[in-house]
C-alpha cells in the first residue's frame, strides 16, 4: 500500500490540504495518508497523528512563546516518519515548520513535496537555498512563482489554486447592507483586530443604522472572549461558517491572509487589515520586499483593495474605507476579481494529486 505522510500546520493549510487529500483518495482509494492535520483533512480521509491546533500561531514573538512545544512536535514527526517511512512526505504551507521536516526526511532518501510555495518572491528570497535542500518538488499556486524557481534551478510546477475550484464568482448579488467581520484564525491576530473592527462597525452604524454586521470566527477557541468583546453591540456571530456568509456580504473587513483570496474568488469587496505585535512587525518590515500584503493586490500587481497596516488598521480608518467602498460602483473590481479566478482555476487538486502519484513512482 502506498503511504503518504502530510503536515498541515495552519487553518488555511487544512482547507487547501483537504482538497488535496480528497483528490488523492479519488485517484487511489487505497492510499494510506497520515500526519499532522485539522478536521477538514481528517474528514477527507487523512489519519490524524497530531492535531494542527498545536502549531497554529502567527508572528515572530508569538512563535517564540510556543517554540519549545513546536520543536518537540517537529522532532516527534521526524522520528515517527523516519521509523515508519512513507513513499512521499508532503509539507502543506507553513514553510518554517515543514522545511526542517522535509530536509531531515529527504536526507534519509524519502521523497519530499512542498505544496504551496512560500512567498520567497516577497521576502527572504535567500530561503531558496533551504528550499532546494528540503524539497524535491514545489507545487505552486500562482504562475509567477515558477519563474522564480526556474531561475534558481528548483523543480517547480504551477498547478493553479484549489480554492478556485471550490469558490466561484457569485452572480446577481443583491445588496443587503451585510457587513462581514473576519479577524483571522489565530488568537493573536483576532485579539488585535477584532476590537478595531467592532469600533469600525459602531462608527458605520452611526452613519447608517440599517447596516447588519456579522462576525465569522474560524474556530471556537476565542468564542467566549469574542462574545464578551461584542457585549451589547448588534453583531451576530457564527463559527466555521465564513464561506456561507461571504456569499451574502456586501463588504468584508478581513485580516490579511488566505481569506482575502477566497473573497476575491467569490467576488466580494473588502478592506484588508494587518496588525502584528510591535516586535513581529519590526522584524517583518525589514524583511518584506513586496509592495502589497493581500493576495488580490499581489496577483494583480496593483491596488485592487485597500490595505491598512499596523497603526493605520484602526476603527476610524477601517470605517472610512468601508463607507467609501459601499458607496462606490463595483463593476471594475468585480471584473478584476473574475480575471483572478480564471487565471487560477486549473483543476489544481486533481493535477497536484496526479503529479504527486507520478512522482512517487518515478
Amino acid at each position: 500500500m502506498t503511504k503518504i505522510a502530510i503536515s498541515a500546520a495552519e487553518t488555511s493549510g487544512d482547507l487547501i490540504g483537504s482538497t488535496l487529500v480528497q483528490a488523492l483518495k479519488i485517484q487511489d482509494p487505497a492510499l494510506n495518508i497520515e500526519g499532522l492535520c485539522g478536521e477538514k483533512m481528517q474528514t477527507q480521509g487523512c489519519k490524524k497523528h497530531w492535531d494542527m491546533s498545536l502549531v497554529n500561531v502567527m508572528g515572530f514573538s508569538e512563535v517564540l512563546k510556543k517554540l519549545p512545544s513546536l520543536l518537540r512536535l517537529r522532532k516527534s514527526i521526524i522520528e515517527y516518519f523516519s521509523l515508519h517511512r512513507p513513499d512521499v512526505f508532503i509539507g502543506v504551507d507553513a514553510p518554517d515548520f515543514n522545511f526542517v521536516i522535509e530536509r531531515k526526511l529527504k536526507s534519509l532518501g524519502i521523497k519530499t513535496v512542498h505544496f504551496i510555495s512560500p512567498s520567497v518572491w516577497a521576502w527572504r528570497a535567500s530561503r531558496v537555498k533551504k528550499i532546494k535542500r528540503s524539497s524535491d518538488l514545489i507545487l505552486c499556486l500562482f504562475p509567477f512563482e515558477v519563474d522564480f524557481y526556474t531561475r534558481h534551478n528548483q523543480r517547480a510546477v504551477f498547478v493553479g489554486h484549489p480554492l478556485a475550484e471550490k469558490l466561484t464568482p457569485r452572480k446577481n448579488h443583491q445588496a443587503g447592507k451585510n457587513i462581514l467581520l473576519m479577524p483571522g484564525s489565530r488568537a493573536g491576530e483576532i485579539k488585535r483586530l477584532l476590537p478595531e473592527m467592532l469600533l469600525a462597525a459602531k462608527l458605520m452604524s452611526h452613519q447608517d443604522p440599517s447596516f447588519k454586521f456579522h462576525l465569522a470566527l474560524a474556530n471556537e477557541e476565542l468564542l467566549k472572549w469574542a462574545k464578551n468583546i461584542i457585549g451589547n453591540q448588534d453583531v451576530s456571530l457564527s463559527v466555521n461558517k465564513a464561506h456561507e456568509h461571504m456569499q451574502s456580504a456586501d463588504l468584508v473587513l478581513v485580516a490579511s491572509g488566505t481569506a482575502t483570496l477566497e473573497l476575491s474568488l467569490i467576488g466580494v469587496p473588502m478592506v484588508v487589515v494587518y496588525k502584528l505585535s510591535t516586535l513581529s512587525y519590526f522584524i517583518a518590515s525589514n524583511l518584506v520586499k513586496s509592495k502589497f500584503i493581500s493576495l488580490p493586490n499581489v496577483i494583480a500587481n496593483k491596488t485592487l483593495v485597500p490595505e491598512l497596516i499596523q497603526k493605520e488598521a484602526n476603527g476610524d480608518n477601517i470605517a472610512r474605507h468601508a463607507m467609501r467602498i459601499l458607496m462606490s460602483d463595483h463593476s471594475d473590481l468585480t471584473e478584476e476579481f473574475s480575471k483572478i479566478h480564471k487565471s487560477l482555476c486549473l483543476n489544481a487538486s486533481q493535477e497536484s494529486a496526479k503529479l504527486i502519484l507520478e512522482f512517487i513512482h518515478e
